[in-house]
């Protein structure tokens, strides 16, 4: 027999790990979407987010608030995964540029490569690597000193970061306790819980996620070490009283992660700095919305809008928060909290 028509040498099929396997990337198929489109379709179809990609929320509403047109400037100040930055930057063509501002270093080289990849001219689109506190900065690299015409922040995190238990946001899957947006700045979220002092960390829980039981557990919590998102989930559950039922108890742990993760990345500082700077972000005639996802950003903006109306930096705004629809909560429940509002510049 010759050696071309000698057999193929048998080869093992992969040993299966189990029905559970053990690494994020095996059990998470979505992470590689072009590998395994019939996953990703199955996921969405079930009312589910795929892990590692994120959904854009009110979409539409958002696109027909700002009606970003051919020629313009638009700006998202929250890139993410590009779902928003996407619609906004095929909007503004020909002739008009987004700039999109992200401070995760992670996520923003993956999603840049996706907008570039969909054909824009390069000078159409602008990415840079920065928190929406220094937007004022960005646009003044751009020579945009008069402002941007449409401008829209996405104040949630992304699935992204949820999903991939290395970042340590969610205990959903264990993963070190970081939470950080910028994991090469600042303090993660397990230094940060060894140096607050009990009175720090009640006023975090009640100021950051309204937090009714903010007194037991900053009493509990407060200056312990808690190397894993699932060593502090366990120990917030134990630190509650035993008449917590079940739902109460795991609402708590989601509020315990929220306060820590906006007392990490300083949020509410970002946001008073973003929202000073705001109106003069914008062109006379300039539209801007914001996402919010709790009661703090969302009062934040409220008071916003409604005071630069009655002093004639908007001549126009919302008086009543948007919300998805219920069939957007059903096809992707991280939308739920969502509220959008908006404003038009005088």
């Amino acid at each position: 027999m010759s050696e071309s028509e000698a057999p193929t040498p048998h080869r093992r099929r992969p040993r299966y790990s189990g029905k559970n396997p053990r690494r994020f990337e095996d059990k998470y198929k979505e992470l590689n979407p072009e590998r395994y489109a019939e996953t990703i379709a199955k996921v969405r179809a079930s009312g589910k987010t795929p892990a590692g990609q994120h959904v854009p929320i009110l979409l539409d509403e958002i696109m027909h608030i700002l009606a970003p047109q051919p020629g313009e400037r638009a700006v998202d100040c929250t890139l993410g995964y590009g779902g928003h930055a996407s619609a906004l930057l095929k909007a503004v063509q020909p002739g008009g540029t987004l700039l999109a501002l992200d401070q995760d270093p992670i996520e923003i080289v993956r999603t840049e490569a996706r907008l570039r990849a969909s054909g824009c001219e390069d000078s159409a689109l602008v990415v840079k690597r920065m928190n929406f506190a220094g937007l004022p900065r960005a646009l003044a690299e751009l020579d945009w000193n008069d402002g941007a015409d449409v401008l829209l922040a996405d104040l949630g995190c992304s699935s992204m970061q949820f999903d991939n238990p290395a970042r340590g946001f969610s205990f959903k899957h264990d993963g070190p306790l970081d939470m950080r947006m910028n994991p090469q700045r600042g303090v993660a979220a397990r230094d940060l819980l060894q140096k607050l002092s009990t009175e720090k960390l009640k006023t975090i829980l009640e100021e950051n996620a309204d937090e009714r039981h903010a007194d037991l557990l900053a009493a509990e919590l407060a200056g312990t070490d808690h190397t894993t998102t699932r060593s502090l989930a366990e120990a917030v559950r134990r630190a509650l009283p035993r008449r917590v039922d079940e739902e109460e108890r795991e609402t708590t742990v989601r509020r315990v992660f929220q306060a820590l993760r906006i007392a990490v990345n300083e949020e509410f500082t970002a946001l008073d700095t973003f929202l000073h700077q705001l109106p003069n972000c914008l062109r006379p005639g300039g539209r801007v919305a914001i996402l919010t996802f709790h009661s703090g950003e969302d009062r934040r903006v409220k008071h916003l809008f409604r005071d630069g109306l009655r002093s004639g930096i908007f001549r126009e705004a919302t008086d009543d928060v948007i919300r998805p629809s219920a069939q957007e909560m059903r096809d992707n429940p991280r939308a739920a909290p969502a509220k959008l509002r908006w404003a038009i510049k005088g």
